[in-house]
């Protein structure tokens, strides 16, 4: 059977010279398959877009640049993408990897031993450095864009919204996908800016949050909740939730988090320099201190805030109550 259409895709199927060997994953915007190449014998990944989303002039372009991204960009550490000019109709093949998004990894094991945290997160920095020296920004980094083989080493994917010096600009206001996923983007692409390579190191920041923690930096019981806290707040020390994370990789965690990107890592290199340094990492002081109660966070200083509020009226009743008297 031809495949024709991918609302009904079954083992066997062919697209071309590659045979459909089984549904890999399904996003809203495409299904990845794993297929082999009949004209190799290799078995690659098939990323094939929704009907719906091929008659979208905008979707279709961030497709196309994530294609270009995969072919241009020549890195172990970022999943490859292989030329295909005589295809008939839109897909993308990648190489196939056999391993599990850090996303299942993080949802089977919640939390990650702290050595293996840093060494994922170094090799993010070095797939990262490569990127940003080549002009791209991924601006979508989070666990669903990294792959982890069985040896542990890391591969991005998904180039959708990145961004590059040739490409034009997309904003919140024209385009909701390019403002990357709320518990990791950058309080600049909040803010509808850009975001550059600052950004990539803010969002890895959070990951390894995530990865030490079990849950991410800032939370909300809805997206525009949870992009304003790290707006307006700091998250929770790690240490407070984690004994096992030393000051000074409580200190790297900060370093990348940092709300204004001037204070930020500017490249991914010092980050992964200090990732594998840490004790040579200066601890700052921050005002946060390591006991669990000032590192309770954000919401105990909204507590209190909202406390000394709800008193005020009273207070000033009581002045006006107390001149009143005196006249």
């Amino acid at each position: 059977m031809t495949l024709t259409s991918n609302l009904h895709i079954e083992p066997g199927d062919k697209l071309d010279h590659f045979e459909i060997e089984s549904i890999a994953a399904t996003s809203g915007m495409a299904t990845v398959l794993r297929a082999r190449d009949l004209n190799t014998g290799q078995r690659v990944a098939i990323k094939l877009p929704h009907p719906e989303i091929e008659s979208d002039p905008a979707l279709v372009e961030r497709f196309e640049r994530e294609e270009e991204i995969g072919r241009t960009i020549d890195h172990p550490g970022v999943m490859k993408v292989y030329p295909n000019p005589d295809r008939s109709r839109v897909y993308m093949v990648m190489e196939w990897i056999d391993g599990r998004l850090l996303r299942t990894i993080l949802n089977e094991e919640k939390k990650l031993p702290v050595a293996l945290a840093v060494k994922l997160t170094g090799a993010i920095c070095e797939a990262l450095e490569h990127l940003h020296a080549h002009g791209v920004v991924h601006r979508d980094l989070k666990p669903e864009n990294i792959m982890v083989d069985e040896q542990d080493h890391i591969r991005l994917i998904d180039f959708g919204i990145a961004a590059n010096a040739g490409s034009r600009r997309l904003t919140f206001a024209k385009f909701s996908p390019s403002m990357g996923t709320p518990d990791y983007i950058s309080p600049e692409q909040v803010r509808g800016k850009r975001g550059d390579a600052r950004s990539d190191i803010y969002s890895t920041g959070v990951m390894l949050y995530e990865m030490l923690t079990g849950r991410v930096p800032f939370s909300g019981p809805n997206p525009f909740a949870v992009m304003n806290e790290r707006l307006m707040n700091a998250p929770p020390a790690p240490r407070s939730l984690e004994k096992s994370i030393s000051k000074q990789l409580q200190e790297v965690i900060y370093r990348a988090l940092e709300r204004e990107p001037k204070n930020r890592y500017p490249h991914a290199r010092e980050f992964a320099h200090d990732l594998e340094h840490l004790a040579e990492v200066g601890v700052m002081e921050r005002g946060l201190g390591d006991s669990e109660e000032s590192e309770e966070g954000p919401g105990r200083r909204r507590l209190v805030l909202y406390g000394v509020l709800a008193l005020l009226p009273i207070l000033i009743f009581g002045l006006l109550y107390l001149v009143a008297r005196g006249r």
